[in-house]
């Protein structure tokens, strides 16, 4: 019976994200011939307040920050490159309305594809990649990403490439640190237990409370890429283990 109620809210979560998307899609590429920059950032990501408050409200799905003194901290810190846990579609929607700086996302290009969202997207400074040509992909972020932390965005890379189960650990990869040792800008590890209310690859959300805890900026001078994910994964994965410790108890 719970199981049913949850899926008559997710559905009816779903369609409010559809019926809004729609709209606030054509308005920002509307907007897109008239302004750019922060401006259409703000004005574009709005959108994904609506999913996320609509998440909360419909679906019960809540969230709380834990190291806000350190997300102050970065936000005077100079170029940033943020290192996230990534378990869910919610952490994408969430993270522009809850960090202080536009994100500049590195994602795959195929995400361009998709009606209205893609569209809208695709107008924003965010560096998409094909993930089959890896040197230029890598010179491609690389080069926008300087280009972007230049005008005062973040750039926001996911370590492990895709979303991970809970209770799970998928492979750290360089690009961050390497972008971060290549441009002198810092990294901000994040662990988001995201997973507990919105599983990958389902529709289905749970309500629940989504713990996002931010770490400590950590300085790139000097350091060498492969060590310096690594403090990143260690510190994401202790972290995880803390506020979701029920998952990985059952590892």
């Amino acid at each position: 019976m719970q199981k049913i109620f949850w899926s008559i809210r997710s559905a009816l979560f779903v369609l409010w994200m559809a019926v809004t998307v729609i709209p606030w899609a054509i308005i920002s590429l509307v907007a897109s011939i008239f302004m750019r920059g922060t401006p259409l950032y703000w004005l574009t990501t709005y959108w994904l307040r609506f999913a996320i408050y609509g998440a909360r409200f419909i679906c019960g799905v809540r969230w709380r920050i834990q190291g806000a003194d350190n997300l102050a901290i970065a936000d005077k810190a100079g170029p940033m490159i943020v290192l996230p846990k990534h378990q869910s579609t919610w952490e994408t929607f969430a993270f522009p309305q809850l960090m202080p700086h536009p994100l500049a996302y590195v994602f795959k290009r195929e995400l361009l594809m998709i009606p209205f969202f893609g569209w809208a997207m695709g107008r924003l400074d965010m560096v998409h990649i094909d993930r089959s040509k890896r040197t230029e992909a890598w010179s491609k972020v690389a080069e926008q990403g300087r280009k972007f932390m230049a005008q005062g965005n973040w750039v926001i890379m996911f370590p492990e490439g895709t979303r991970t189960p809970r209770g799970s650990q998928g492979q750290y990869k360089t690009g961050g640190t390497r972008l971060a040792q290549a441009t002198g800008a810092s990294v901000l590890p994040i662990a988001v237990s995201s997973a507990k209310c919105w599983p990958r690859k389902s529709f289905m959300l749970r309500p629940g409370l989504i713990d996002i805890s931010i770490g400590k900026p950590i300085p790139s001078t000097g350091r060498d890429p492969d060590e310096l994910m690594r403090e990143v994964e260690t510190w994401i994965e202790g972290e995880m283990r803390r506020i979701d410790a029920e998952a990985y108890a059952k590892a």
